[in-house]
């Protein structure tokens, strides 16, 4: 039988940030962009881990954008692991702690990547084999992660439901995040499920044919 994975999401911090957790029923876990911020926050986190008896094995990073890290030095000593991640996000990564008064939060220093991603890789655990797909765009190093058995996408800040990731901020480029949306995510099938950075899932058919940013005409 095919290898499949449970993926759950918590909604954290003040920007609403969907965290992930895929894990196989070998109990091997795989946290994506960790945004708890809070106490309360790293025990709803903690006690669903330990709840289902899982092991995180790695954590992994669409992109580095704080909302999305900033759990990043708490799983490092609750679990031990660090960020895996594309390289060209290392910037992103290192301006946490000065970046986050200027949007109201406060931030612990990640500690460094344990590993660089990059597009084309894949990712073997328990649970069937993620795909790596850069998209930058939103970031200059965005990564989306797909799972081919269970077409399932975890988009991070590139697609969402009915939009698409800001490109106001350093290293944002609007045309780049069109051109990754149309020619990476749209390769696709249309039955894909989106798993965002922020917001509601929806699917690849349906934000071809609806999502106002990519109409074409």
């Amino acid at each position: 039988p095919m290898t499949r994975c449970e993926i759950h999401r918590f909604t954290f911090n003040p920007f609403g940030v969907n965290t992930y957790l895929l894990y196989s029923s070998e109990g091997e876990a795989l946290i994506i962009d960790p945004g708890c911020s809070t106490p309360q926050e790293e025990a709803v986190l903690r006690d669903f881990i330990q709840a289902r008896k899982l092991q995180p094995t790695r954590l992994l990073l669409t992109h580095a954008h704080l909302d999305h890290v900033l759990g990043n030095a708490w799983i490092a000593r609750e679990y031990g692991l660090q960020p895996q991640m594309h390289r060209l996000d290392l910037p992103d990564l290192e301006r946490l702690v000065a970046y986050a008064p200027l949007f109201g939060v406060e931030a612990e220093a990640s500690p460094p990547p344990s590993l660089f991603l990059a597009g084309g890789e894949r990712l073997t655990w328990s649970g069937p084999t993620l795909e790596l797909l850069e998209a930058p765009g939103h970031s200059p190093g965005s990564l989306c992660f797909y799972i081919p058995d269970q077409e399932i996408l975890v988009s991070g800040d590139v697609l969402f439901e009915g939009s698409i990731g800001r490109t106001d901020l350093p290293g944002g480029h609007h045309p780049t995040l069109l051109q990754s949306i149309r020619n990476v995510l749209w390769a696709l099938p249309d039955r894909t499920v989106v798993y965002p950075g922020h917001g509601a899932s929806t699917q690849i058919g349906i934000e071809k044919r609806e999502n106002p940013f990519l109409r074409e005409g």
